[in-house]
């Protein structure tokens, strides 16, 4: 049997501005089937937005597919490319709460969560506080943003990208901490200058941990003023205060996904997150099931086949949790 194929481009049938208190709306879209089995995406960063090519990864005729900008970004409200956006009610437990009231919204008992990146580990702080919600994961480049995973992307990794790295340190004013020094820069520097070139700089050193992987090309994102001070802000505030969790939460806690079927999809040339990261949570969540794939972080047709493959499974019977 061939590798799996991504199904038709489809449009959403329901989206929408969902208030969800301290100000903020947060967009949302639904396409697929409305009978099928609800599914939720959440996407990385923080601060990347939704992306309209996930639909073709879900099948539009078993999956309820439900799609949604985190705080901030995107088509969410307001946007955190406006310096005067203030952060205090942008959290880890903030997004936590936006997951339930959109679940309530849409009328959803328990969904499949799937998770990319900084996505991942949104997914699985929101499944270890609400597992009864929960019927099936599908986590890929998995993230747990403990304190040794920041420090690794934003200063060990540094070692394979030398002269990078050094401007990368350089725009942090050498810090001993950069992330904490760019979170300065970016959330409470006052001249806009200042922020615009650390906005720039940080988006600069994320392009470069993934630049040796197949294919790669600069991310055109990045060349967008409003979309480089989102991500930025976000990525620095979130990874700053190591997304609000305690050190290791997410793995100590792994327990309470028993029961949770899991598929854990993982570059084994990940330089932003290696892949003892999903080794790790794999050993501590009860069946989860682990893909080391011969990748990087962006992953690829790599990883593409086997998420798809696992997404096909659950939507075609694969045993959810009870």
């Amino acid at each position: 049997m061939g590798a799996p194929k991504r199904y038709p481009g489809i449009e959403p049938y329901d989206q929408g501005l969902l208030d969800v208190g301290d100000g903020h709306r947060i967009w949302y879209e639904v396409s697929g089937d409305p009978a099928g089995r609800p599914a939720l995406a959440l996407h990385g960063g923080p601060g990347s937005g939704t992306s309209p090519g996930m639909r073709r990864c879900f099948d539009p005729n078993a999956y309820r597919f439900i799609q949604f900008d985190q705080r901030g970004c995107g088509r969410s409200t307001p946007s955190a490319a406006d310096p005067s956006t203030d952060l205090v009610t942008n959290t880890t437990h903030h997004l936590i709460g936006d997951i339930e009231r959109l679940r309530a919204h849409l009328g959803v008992d328990r969904w499949l969560i799937w998770g990319g990146s900084w996505g991942a580990t949104l997914a699985l702080a929101y499944a270890e506080r609400h597992p009864e919600r929960v019927g099936a994961m599908v986590l890929v480049s998995v993230t747990m943003t403990r304190p040794l995973d920041v420090r690794w992307l934003y200063h060990d990794a540094g070692r394979f990208f030398p002269a990078k790295w050094a401007r990368f340190r350089a725009g942090g004013g050498g810090a001993d901490d950069l992330v904490t020094a760019y979170d300065r820069l970016l959330n409470a520097h006052p001249d806009p200058a200042v922020r615009a070139q650390a906005a720039r700089d940080w988006c600069a050193w994320e392009d470069t941990v993934v630049s040796l992987e197949p294919g790669w090309t600069p991310d055109p994102r990045y060349g967008d003023p409003a979309f480089r001070m989102t991500f930025a802000r976000l990525c620095a505030h979130y990874f700053s205060h190591a997304a609000w969790l305690a050190d290791g939460e997410l793995l100590h806690n792994a327990g309470r996904l028993a029961g949770i079927p899991g598929v854990l999809i993982h570059g084994r040339l990940d330089l932003g997150s290696p892949p003892d990261v999903a080794w790790l949570l794999a050993q501590a969540w009860p069946g989860a099931e682990l893909h080391l794939v011969k990748t990087g972080h962006m992953g690829g047709e790599a990883m593409i086949d086997p998420m798809m493959a696992a997404l096909d499974r659950f939507a075609r019977g694969a045993t959810w949790a009870p």
